[in-house]
């Protein structure tokens, strides 16, 4: 069981079995020295780290894979991560019947199921090759190869980056799978299998690697669009932070706000005017967005990322040219428990319930029937002036992993359950501009008295739905298993309670065989 990563003139190439087996060998003639002897090839790695969020492999949509066992179609990282965010909530069911596919929705879902094999693949796969950059730019390997000052000067950034990469991934390592395996660039390649670090341990990893490399990531606003500066590191601060109780026991709501505050001082973010901006093609334009994956038709063509969001969410009597695609796929739509969080199905009022209706029933009596289920064209691939995107296969839709609008809500959240240095009237003035922007009015506003935990639950829904937060959200406020009900959960109708354990996904079976120093989660 060995991966094999191989350093081309561009690109890094890896053929996966067992995806955390350090065993990392070049395949052609192309070694990391050769590679790494010209000056843009840091910057070109670099690239390939924030590509292997949104692309499966070397030649476009299909034909060279990141990962042999897996599809390239639906193997990507951010579909795999957004299904498994979303389809087990009260947001989301989806018609096909791949296998494995199903049970997602219905909490069904077991050790061998494909779909958290591929996130869990994706997960590691970053992780090996954000090692691997880091290996190979030290000051010790730069200087060997004779590498110019000017890369010099640009590598403490770079590195910055990479380890932010890292961390993005162990985030969502421990919060989809609890105890993981664990390694950095300090374990030797072909070496044994990594130990398996307690969610706990990974977690203070994490935090303490993001506060080492704060002042060595840029500025926020100087970072090229689409590469994470500081406010994305602060971004992801807060998301751990927020979420600190669930990894660790313990409350950082304190350290919630301090992460935020920064955010909000750094001045160069704002609320879009207008809420459906953040997801179409020239969302790469809004004020909004303060860290994303990018797409592009022409130039990162997968069919997942938002190919997948955009095409997916179309079917029955939608025209797809309308939201700038050449085809809907009849997948994805929404919960009915979704659509009852708006004051109305149309928008009308709530600007965010970017609900189709047309022929579609809100109910879900079966989920691989697309027309149960109102549609929900919230991605599309047509810009804020109408204007279709250049590719009507591949969108370009850039996927906003972070968001200013998700600021208001984290502050508001952190104050309610408990942070000192917050106040809750800043906190019901953010919740206010999300909803005088939904309502294009004050009629929404809420006082003092209405911000309660389970409003904050209810608006990141009305606010957030379908950014891959869903599951997530519904595990911090203890709604995803025992508690919450909604269509097809449980595996009936109607909806029914679930066993806690699923709280965390499965370590893959193939895994496991493979790693004796891996113990696999409770219940699998």
């Amino acid at each position: 069981m060995k991966k094999i990563i191989n350093i081309s003139l561009l690109l890094v190439l890896a053929a996966l079995s067992a995806c955390t087996d350090l065993d990392v060998q070049p395949r052609n003639e192309a070694t990391p020295d050769v590679f790494f002897s010209e000056d843009d090839a840091y910057e070109r790695f670099l690239a390939r780290l924030y590509a292997g969020l949104a692309v499966t492999g070397q030649s476009g949509p299909t034909g060279n894979a990141d990962i042999k066992s897996l599809d390239e179609g639906f193997s990507s990282y951010l579909r795999q991560y957004w299904q498994l965010q979303e389809l087990p909530t009260d947001e989301a069911v989806i018609a096909w019947n791949d296998e494995g596919l199903p049970n997602l929705v219905t909490h069904t879902w077991g050790s061998g199921n494909q779909f958290v094999r591929a996130l869990y693949s994706r997960i590691f796969f970053q992780i090996s090759l954000a090692n691997e950059f880091l290996r190979e730019s030290t000051a010790a390997k730069l200087d060997a190869r004779g590498i110019s000052d000017e890369v010099v000067e640009q590598m403490p950034a770079f590195r910055a980056e990479a380890r932010f990469l890292r961390a993005l991934s162990y985030w969502h390592g421990i919060d989809m799978f609890g105890d993981i395996p664990f390694y950095t660039e300090d374990q030797a390649v072909g070496g044994n299998p990594p130990d398996q670090a307690s969610r706990q341990e990974v977690f203070d990893f994490i935090i303490n690697e993001l506060a080492a490399i704060e002042n060595e990531m840029l500025a926020p606003g100087t970072a090229p669009y689409g590469r994470a500066d500081r406010a994305a590191l602060w971004m992801l601060q807060a998301k751990l932070f927020i979420n600190g109780e669930v990894y660790s026991g313990k409350s950082y709501y304190n350290e919630c706000v301090d992460a935020l505050n920064k955010v909000i001082d750094a001045g160069i973010y704002s609320l879009e005017e207008d809420y459906h901006h953040n997801f179409l093609a020239d969302n790469n334009t809004s004020e909004e967005v303060v860290f994303a994956i990018n797409f592009d038709g022409e130039a990162t063509q997968t069919f997942g990322g938002t190919t997948y969001l955009v095409h997916a969410a179309l079917g029955g009597a939608m025209n797809a040219i309308d939201f700038g695609v050449n085809d809907g796929w009849g997948g994805l739509r929404t919960q009915p428990a979704l659509v009852d969080l708006f004051p109305d199905e149309t928008g009308e009022i709530d600007e965010r319930a970017i609900f189709f209706t047309e022929g579609q029933t809100k109910s879900v009596e079966s989920i691989s029937n697309f027309a149960n289920g109102y549609a929900a064209p919230k991605y599309q691939n047509i810009t804020s002036d109408s204007i279709p995107g250049p590719d009507l296969t591949f969108v370009d839709t850039d996927f906003p992993m972070f968001r200013f609008g998700e600021v208001h809500l984290l502050y508001a959240e952190a104050v309610l359950r408990g942070a000192t240095n917050g106040d809750i009237g800043t906190a019901v003035t953010f919740v206010n501009a999300l909803r005088e922007r939904a309502y294009n009015s004050e009629a929404g506003n809420i006082t003092a008295d209405d911000l309660t935990l389970d409003f904050i639950l209810n608006e990141r829904a009305r606010e957030l739905w379908w950014e891959a937060h869903r599951r997530t959200d519904l595990i911090r406020f203890n709604q995803f298993t025992e508690n919450g009900v909604w269509a097809w959960k449980g595996n009936v109708q109607s909806g029914q309670p679930t066993d806690p354990n699923l709280n965390l996904y499965p370590i893959p079976e193939e895994e496991i065989r493979a790693n004796q120093n891996l113990t696999q989660n409770p219940g699998y």
